[in-house]
């Protein structure tokens, strides 16, 4: 399956998709994984974060906007033929679905995954990643400034809290940080 989602990814998303793109996807399985195992999660929670981590972000092939719905019917279509049977398929789109922001987790494997999709703003790849994310933008909202994207990422950073006890302990210290830091840029 991890096969087939690359696949998927690679072949059908624009080049101008530095950021949600398959490396990011990869990213979010590790990070899942990771936060899983901190969290006391079992082998069968953890096989289900890596299929919504692999699967999440597989709507843009589809649409950029609301693509989380476009991930989840790709996911209904293609996890039958993974022998997936429809509740773990629900677990799974109830997975996906939390990632949609603002992010709105209903149960642990939801707030894994929601966490292990942003988990970069509290890390070192902090400041890559925003890059890739803004020359992203900027193919889909050529108007955008840097001003502006750093005003978005303020926002955006000021807004967002992690869920999991993992990520409060060990991303969130950083998080504050980088928004400090783009905070005293801006002045």
């Amino acid at each position: 399956m991890k096969d087939f989602v690359i696949s998927l990814l690679k072949n059908n998303l624009p080049e101008y998709y530095f950021y949600h793109n398959y490396k990011h996807t990869l990213y979010v399985v590790e990070k899942a994984m990771e936060i899983g195992k901190h969290e006391g999660c079992t082998e069968a929670d953890l096989e289900l974060l890596t299929t919504a981590a692999l699967w999440h972000d597989t709507g843009y092939i589809v649409t950029y906007s609301n693509h989380e719905e476009e991930s989840c019917a790709l996911a209904r279509q293609y996890l039958p033929g993974f022998g997936y049977s429809p509740d773990l398929i629900d677990t799974v789109i109830g997975m996906i679905m939390a990632t949609k922001i603002p992010q709105e987790p209903k149960n642990k494997l939801e707030e894994i995954l929601a966490d292990a999709d942003l988990e970069y703003l509290g890390s070192d790849a902090f400041s890559i990643k925003a890059e890739s994310l803004f020359r992203e933008y900027q193919n889909i909202k050529p108007a955008m400034t840097e001003a502006d994207w750093n005003k978005a990422q303020i926002s955006f950073l000021q807004k967002h809290h992690y869920f999991t006890r993992f990520c409060k302990l060990n991303r969130e210290p950083a998080k504050q940080l980088h928004l400090k830091e783009l905070a005293q840029r801006m002045q």
